[in-house]
């Protein structure tokens, strides 16, 4: 099933989470910096089959947005994160890797924000380029409206998976400039995240080489905290979690976590299996836990 256009798409979520309307923003008031017009198709949504065992996709992504997915104020701990799904810099797994993960935060009383980022890959620019500069405006655009959405500003992380994963690393460690002349208020706060969830992220070492993180990932001793899951049977190497989490250690970074799984492969998001690295979001629950950030402040 392929759906086509933005009303198709808030239905859909609508109806995925049988819930009140939720609050969507579009990041940039006019077209996303460096935006060629006519380079990227229509946007579109591939449902998966009841039958298959597929994702649901968006692909096209050229009006960024940010969807908020309260926690009932009866568990709000006043902590936020930026959710931002993979997809190889291609597509976005929405679903399992996006408003499902938004779910799950809301059940330890922390506030989703899901990242509908740009995609796929804009010609003569990095990967990640395009999709730092909708991370880093949404991080600002969060602290703009921290107060109405009932935000800690101090409490704001980012989770990320396989290429999402490399572009929360990307906002992790390039927060000091932002990738995009400031157009409003909200790029005047900080687009530092406070700490960062990355879960088998991509692009973080050289398939081939493996032995040290790629130069554009600089991690230093400002760089928030970070837990990682990873799997040794995943086609995307768990080295490149090791050697971050390494490199946050040498740093002076303290309450770093690191879980490296034997099986499992790529792409579980939120979906239950019988091996452990499915209980990941257990064991990043607990870190938050244990980090401070799921305590009422």
């Amino acid at each position: 099933m392929i759906i086509k256009n933005s009303l198709c798409f808030f239905l859909l979520i609508a109806l995925h989470l049988n819930s009140a309307e939720l609050e969507t923003l579009q990041l940039w008031p006019d077209n996303a910096p460096g935006e060629i017009p006519g380079e990227v198709g229509e946007e579109d949504i591939r449902k998966p089959k009841p039958e298959s065992n597929d994702v649901l996709r968006i692909a096209n992504v050229t009006r960024p947005t940010i969807t908020i997915f309260p926690a009932a104020p009866a568990k709000t701990n006043g902590t936020a994160v930026l959710v931002c799904p993979g997809g190889g810099y291609n597509i976005l797994a929405y679903e399992h890797e996006g408003t499902q993960v938004c779910e799950w935060l809301n059940e330890l009383g922390v506030t989703g924000v899901l990242l509908k980022y740009r995609v796929p890959r804009r010609k003569n620019r990095p990967p990640f380029d395009a999709p730092l500069q909708d991370a880093q405006r949404a991080i600002g655009l969060i602290r703009k409206n921290a107060k109405k959405w009932k935000i800690n500003p101090q409490r704001v992380g980012i989770l990320g998976f396989s290429a999402g994963g490399n572009l929360a690393m990307m906002t992790l460690t390039s927060f000091q400039k932002r990738n995009y002349i400031k157009i409003d208020s909200a790029d005047h706060l900080s687009c530092r995240p406070d700490f960062g969830i990355l879960i088998y992220p991509a692009y973080l070492v050289d398939r081939k080489k493996r032995d040290n993180l790629l130069p554009e990932i600089k991690i230093s001793d400002v760089t928030p905290p970070c837990f990682f899951a990873h799997t040794g049977d995943d086609h995307v190497p768990g080295e490149g979690s090791v050697l971050a989490y390494l490199e946050l250690e040498k740093a002076g970074v303290t309450g770093n976590e690191l879980h490296v799984y034997p099986f499992g492969k790529h792409g579980y998001g939120m979906r239950k299996s019988e091996n452990p690295v499915s209980r990941w979001p257990a064991r990043a629950g607990d870190w938050m836990r244990a980090m401070g950030w799921l305590t009422e402040k």
